[in-house]
């Protein structure tokens, strides 16, 4: 998708309303229109990137530099005990909107959520090759780069 066509992109030019919570040069954060609880928002770069590793270093340091600086105050405005901090990157992991988003998602000790293992109901059974073959893989893959 196009950033043209791409909502958060019209939020952040103005073009769709938005309950704002931040903004600065490079971050927007607002309430998710869908919340799974009460504080629910988005912080997304004012940039268009569909994947986290799109991200220049210096939009990634300021997406995470928000993220950082409004979990105290959504934890505290909604008076949760504890977040979940997500991202979903890429359709098959949940990404319903292309453009890169972290959800700040207030949590409490009954509210029905899960973890992050809880993504997954069946999860692989991998042997220490496996698993020495796979840390092999993504160090390989991560000197290319």
């Amino acid at each position: 998708m196009s950033s043209e066509g791409c909502v958060f992109c019209r939020i952040v030019r103005g073009e769709i309303p938005s309950r704002k919570v931040f903004e600065d040069d490079s971050t927007l954060a607002m309430l998710d229109v869908s919340p799974l609880a009460p504080g629910h928002i988005l912080v997304v770069p004012k940039i268009h990137f569909e994947r986290v590793e799109d991200l220049s270093p210096e939009i990634s340091n300021a997406l995470f530099s928000t993220v950082q600086r409004l979990t105290g105050p959504v934890r505290r405005s909604v008076n949760a005990h504890a977040l979940t901090i997500g991202i979903n990157d890429g359709r098959e992991a949940g990404q319903v909107v292309p453009h890169v988003h972290i959800h700040i998602i207030p949590r409490d000790r009954n509210d029905g959520g899960g973890t992050i293992h809880s993504i997954m109901s069946r999860r692989p059974r991998l042997s220490e090759d496996d698993m020495a073959r796979i840390a092999e893989k993504i160090l390989k893959e991560d000197s290319s780069s």
